[in-house]
């Protein structure tokens, strides 16, 4: 018991860090997407550095777990989670959407632990299935982790995919879903209602796992069910706040892609506290 509250404290520390490191990035770069990127940080955070089987040193390792980053606007938070993993040195993070930079807007190859380009919304489902499939196959042992954002939702080429995985029984596939509820243009519900999204997934013969996108427990827990269910995918929907941790943040459809202003983000940052 006293090992997983532990564990949970070290996570929370990574989150919070996590945080910081794409609020100085997206200042110093002057733009970029800070709300999606903020909503899914104890997503990400629990997925590499407890769930995943991942090795920086050899990004390449043949029996890796995969992850695909299907909102591709919310590079941010990949890469700052990939560069406290160690895949490369944090202060590449101030290079952020600079002419020359590997770190673009958007994903791309050549960056360490990146598994393909992401931006066109909804791909990021098909490449996972793609990728599972292959690992069934080849009877391989790793697993493929998605996550998609709410307003992606609206795609159809994910319930295209969604349909494939369910065919294939790809229990070796776990998607996640950002729910925070906005959209570049605003409200989910407002633009194209989305609910119940659970009761469609579930209609799509996947496992449906809801979370509270903040407690770590809980996903620590969501995580182990996945990997636990046979003979079929899962989808982890985790209710999130768009811009979590900043409080003129949060809740905002300025702030997709707003960046903070340089000279507020001792400001900002003081609120991670």
């Amino acid at each position: 018991m006293m090992e997983k509250a532990q564990e949970v404290l070290r996570l929370k520390d990574s989150a919070r860090s996590t945080r910081r490191l794409i609020l100085e990035a997206l200042a110093e770069a002057g733009s970029g997407h800070p709300g999606g990127s903020l909503s899914a940080v104890e997503l990400l955070v629990t997925l590499y550095f407890h769930v995943m089987h991942h090795d920086p040193k050899n990004p390449k390792w043949e029996d890796r777990d995969r992850f695909f980053l299907s909102k591709g606007h919310a590079a941010p938070l990949l890469y700052a989670v990939l560069a406290e993993a160690g895949y490369f040195d944090p202060s590449e993070l101030m290079t952020l959407r600079k002419l020359g930079s590997r770190l673009q807007g958007h994903p791309s190859m050549g960056i360490p632990g990146v598994e393909a380009p992401a931006g066109s919304e909804g791909i990021g489902l098909s490449l996972g299935v793609g990728t599972s499939l292959a690992a069934k196959l080849d009877r391989k042992g790793y697993r493929t982790y998605v996550l998609m954002g709410d307003g992606e939702q609206q795609e159809g080429e994910v319930w295209e995919a969604a349909m494939a995985a369910s065919k294939y029984r790809l229990d070796n596939l776990t998607a996640m879903i950002d729910r925070n509820g906005i959209q570049q243009d605003g409200l989910t519900e407002q633009i194209m209602p989305l609910e119940p999204l659970a009761a469609k997934w579930r209609a799509f013969n996947w496992n449906v796992i809801e979370v509270d996108g903040y407690d770590i427990p809980q996903l620590i827990d969501g995580f182990d069910l996945a990997a636990s269910t046979r003979n079929r995918p899962t989808v982890i929907i985790a209710h999130t706040v768009k811009g979590k941790g900043i409080s003129f943040m949060e809740w905002s459809p300025r702030y997709h892609g707003t960046a903070p202003a340089k000279d507020t983000l001792p400001d900002v940052l003081n609120e991670l506290k």
